[in-house]
This record gives structure tokens, sequence and C-alpha cells, in this order.
């Protein structure tokens, strides 16, 4: 198994942290503190260098804070013992500078899978709660980590069915339409979308059952989960697919089949977990889901991945915070970040822990 570790963290304006540097643990860093203090996006700026983004802000000028006019990352991680420093710059109204040994990066995908991470927070309810976009974002970091074809065909298949819905809006708006434009992408579409489709079949083969698994000892109840693959692609094929929906995409004026409309379906004993699973089922599932993809992409990867841990036993019983220490404690992981604004809570849970641990107080 190979190692990954982050030694060390310089942020400079970035969202509410004007400047903070932090030298950590190589097992457990805690980070202690209220509400607002800055815990959450310390733990993305670990996440941004990771990963090239932030996980919560679309927009790159809203990591800046709001009285600065640049905002900088930089980390040193070890990976498989070599030192890679990885540096993210922003200034306003100019590109955001990511760099890996102080060479800039041309495309933001070759940074991807470099330094895999998970991140646990309070978000994740969106999952559940928002549209099939999430979900299949969901998928597609997780395969993309791993898979650097697959990370490719997604991109290009989404630029695809851009051009595609601009020619749409033309026909609609000229009343011309030009079969030999739309048929070009049509092509392309095609090619790219049976193995992405392969490829999201066979993910969620392999990760279902560790799901089941996660979510059995976090709840600590004999309650029956699943996920399943909702795609077009399951029971059509897609050229036929585009050819029958052309009509109806001409007057929506954008592409209203095809995998960019896949879905992931979550359930609990067969009734949808978001109108019926309550408050600890949900929190329980999305936790198991995280736990699933550290453990997928670690087996995938042959390295385990950062995990961070945000706010993640707030308003969870006494029971199943045990049970996800203990499953922290049975499995092979790496380097574990953990927010929280109980302190007494955060040391009861450290010290059920076998590794060593610091703790921030923000």
């Amino acid at each position: 198994m190979s190692s990954l570790l982050l030694n060390k963290i310089s942020i400079l304006n970035y969202k509410n942290i004007l400047d903070k540097t932090f030298n950590f643990d190589s097992k457990i860093n805690c980070f202690i503190g209220n509400n607002g203090v800055g815990k959450t996006n310390i733990l993305d700026s670990i996440y941004h260098l990771a990963i090239g983004k932030s996980s919560f802000s679309v927009s790159n000028e809203n990591n800046i804070n709001h009285d600065s006019e640049f905002m900088l990352l930089d980390g040193i991680f070890l990976v498989n013992g070599k030192e890679e420093n990885i540096t993210c710059s922003l200034k306003r109204n100019e590109t955001k500078v990511l760099k890996r040994n102080e060479k800039v990066y041309k495309k933001l995908s070759n940074h991807f899978g470099l330094i895999p991470v998970v991140l646990i927070s309070p978000y994740d309810t969106n999952l559940i709660i928002e549209g099939s976009f999430e979900r299949r974002k969901f998928m597609d970091s997780i395969i993309s980590t791993y898979n650097k074809t697959y990370l490719h065909n997604i991109i290009t298949h989404g630029k695809l069915i851009k051009q595609r819905n601009k020619i749409l809006k033309y026909f609609n708006k000229s009343a011309k339409v030009d079969m030999d434009s739309i048929l070009i992408y049509d092509d392309q579409i095609i090619k790219l979308s049976k193995p992405i489709h392969e490829c999201r079949k066979k993910f969620i083969n392999e990760f279902m059952p560790i799901v089941i698994d996660k979510y059995n000892k976090i709840s600590g109840k004999n309650e029956k989960v699943t996920l399943s693959y909702k795609s077009d692609l399951n029971d059509n094929g897609i050229a036929d697919l585009l050819k029958k929906s052309f009509q109806k995409d001409m007057t929506l004026q954008f592409t209203s089949c095809g995998i960019h409309k896949d879905d992931l379906i979550f359930k609990i004993s067969n009734s949808s977990i978001k109108r019926f699973g309550s408050q600890g089922q949900q929190k329980s599932f999305l936790i198991s889901l995280r736990f699933a993809e550290f453990e997928f992409l670690k087996n995938n990867n042959y390295i385990s991945p950062i995990l961070l841990m945000d706010d993640i036993f707030d308003k969870l019983d006494i029971e199943r915070v045990k049970n996800i220490v203990d499953l922290v404690n049975s499995s092979e992981f790496g380097q574990l970040f953990i927010s929280d604004t109980d302190k007494i809570r955060i040391e009861k849970v450290l010290s059920s822990l076998k590794n060593s641990s610091k703790i921030f107080e923000i």
C-alpha cells in the first residue's frame, strides 16, 4: 500500500483565514472552535490543494478574503516518500494558478488523482435533497480519481452536449434545420456514451456492497439500504434515443436524453431515503457513502486517501458516534483531519482511537 501525508500547509487570505500555518501529525489532526472561526475553511484549503478547487465555492474569487486582493495556499505533501509542493494562487480578475513543485499545470485535470482526498461534510445532504447533477458529480469524481480515460471522456462529452444544445437553440430560433451539423455531434456523443455507461455500471456493482457494509456498521441496525443506477442507456441505445428525441430536443432547446441525465437512486427499506429516511438515517447513509468512497479509492489507487471529517459528530446519537469511531479504528486509514465545536467530545473520541494526534484550537 502506497503512503500519502500532508506535512504542512500555509494559508493566506483564504476566505476568513488571513494568515495561518499548520504542521500536522502523520495520523489524526483536530480543529476545535466555535462556528464561524474557519475550521471548515481549513479543511477546504486542504481539499483545494488536493483537487485543485474548493469543495464549497463555485466562483474562484469567492475564496479570496473580502478585504484582500489575492489568496495563496501552499502545501507540502509526501507521496510514497517523495515530497510534493502544491501551491494554488489567485489574484482578483485573473486566472487561478496551480503548481506542482513550481511547475504550472496547463490543465487542472492533470493534477486530479495525484492526491486522493475524501471530504465528509454537512453539505453532503445535497446528495440526497438536490437534483441528479450532485449524484452524477459524486459518481464521476470517484471514478475519475483512478481512471484518466473516464475523466477525459466525461469532460469531452460535456463539451459536446453544450455544443449540441447551442445548435438546437439556433435551429429553434432560425426555424432552419441542418441535420448534418447535428449528426457530427451525435456521432461523437454515441462513441463516448457507451464506455461512460459501462464504467458507471461497473462502479455501482462494486460500490454498493461497500456502502451497505458501512451503513450496517454505523447504524448498528438491520435496515436494508440500496443504491441503484438509473440511466436512459440501461434499456436503450444512445443512437436511437438521440434520433427519437430530436423533435422534443428542438422544442426544449437542449438534449433531453443521454448519460448526462443519469442518476443514483438511494433507498432504505425499499422506500426513498429522501422522503422516508429519518435525519439520523440520512446522515448515517451519507457518512456510509463517504467511507465507502474512501475504501473504494484505497482499493483502486493502492493508496489511502486523506480523510477530512467536517463536524460529522453533531446531531448523532452516542451509539452512532461510537460505531464511527470503531470503524475508523478497524480500518486502514491514513491521515485524518477532524473539525468540531466540542472539545470534550473530541477528546473522548481521541482517547478511544489507537493513533497519535494533534489538537489545534482555532
